[in-house]
């Protein structure tokens, strides 16, 4: 009886088709984050896209990994690609900030209209003592209500339809934000600081839908022509957004006003769902401050996480 030798195995293909698939999404990956902003905002699919684009970079070590497991150096180096796109566009996000003096404290909260207990909300946000208190999506006279609570520590007090301001320090004029829609939701209010007067602007725009972002887009619009008419030294934006700095529609406020996040602050800030942040609609923009300190604070009751930032006064 004779005994047969096995054949050799031979080496199959499909590591190279690992491969391939692996840099095929990299330069895809790499094309996506590069020219996100030439994608056509049909169907608002532009805008939605510029909002998430900067968490494609959790791909990246995807990519790297499955490129591992390929044993592919091509596949490595082409991943190497998307990961300095990402990191020329928001690697800055990752450092960290220099911080310095916290001459005004300000934190901003979406209060969730259908948030069971606004109260705890609140007391939550002023927990920490910031200067200035934005709230936006009160219903049934939450800010009224907080107002009364903290009126030792907050004895000043401005609201206009779901928005409101609570202060350490005297308001003066107050007035409501043109939204050029029948969505009113902003004021203005001139806050008087121990270091000078500061302009403040709690805003909730409308949200964005798929295939309906006009009314949005044009708060955005009637919020940056406020803010570009405003002769006010120092201006500060607080407020439900309800898109991120990335998003196109943005770019009438980014060229007017600071993000304090951006400047201030570690990581991008992301704010919602509040559970889980996939999105930062909300906001703290400003002029004529130095922005020292910058985060996100998760409070009971509602969607959507706080924002919190520090200003200096610059030297006159």
């Amino acid at each position: 009886m004779t005994t047969q030798l096995a054949a050799p195995r031979t080496r199959t293909s499909r590591p190279r088709w690992r491969a391939a698939v692996v840099v095929l999404a990299a330069l895809g990956l790499a094309v996506v984050l590069a020219g996100h902003r030439l994608v056509p905002n049909v169907y608002s699919f532009g805008s939605l896209l510029d909002s998430v684009v900067p968490l494609f970079g959790l791909a990246v070590p995807v990519l790297a990994l499955a490129a591992l497991a390929a044993r592919s150096r091509a596949a490595l180096l082409a991943v190497a690609l998307p990961a300095a796109v990402w990191a020329a566009q928001y690697g800055s996000a990752l450092l960290p900030p220099q911080g310095g003096p916290a001459e005004l404290r300000v934190v901003s909260q979406n209060l969730f209209a259908d948030n069971p207990d606004p109260a705890a909300t609140v007391t939550a946000l002023a927990a920490d003592g910031p200067d200035l208190i934005a709230l936006q999506e009160s219903t049934d006279g939450a800010v009224a209500a907080a107002a009364e609570r903290l009126r030792e520590t907050y004895p000043y007090h401005a609201i206009k339809s779901t928005v409101g301001l609570l202060s350490k320090h005297p308001i003066g004029q107050v007035s409501s934000l043109d939204s050029r829609t029948n969505w009113i939701r902003g004021l203005r209010a001139v806050v008087d600081t121990p270091q000078g007067d500061v302009t403040v602007y709690v805003a909730h725009l409308r949200s964005a839908r798929i295939n309906e972002t006009a009314s949005r887009d044009r708060n955005i619009q009637a919020l940056a022509d406020a803010v570009r008419a405003d002769d006010a030294q120092r201006v500060l934006v607080l407020g439900d957004l309800n898109t991120s700095a990335e998003d196109r529609a943005f770019a009438p406020l980014s060229a007017l006003l600071r993000d304090a996040q951006a400047d201030a602050g570690w990581g991008f800030g992301l704010t919602w769902p509040s559970a889980l942040p996939v999105l930062r609609p909300d906001q703290v923009l400003y002029r004529g401050l130095d922005a020292t300190d910058a985060g996100v604070l998760r409070t009971p009751g509602t969607d959507h996480r706080a924002v919190t930032s520090s200003f200096a006064f610059p030297a006159s």
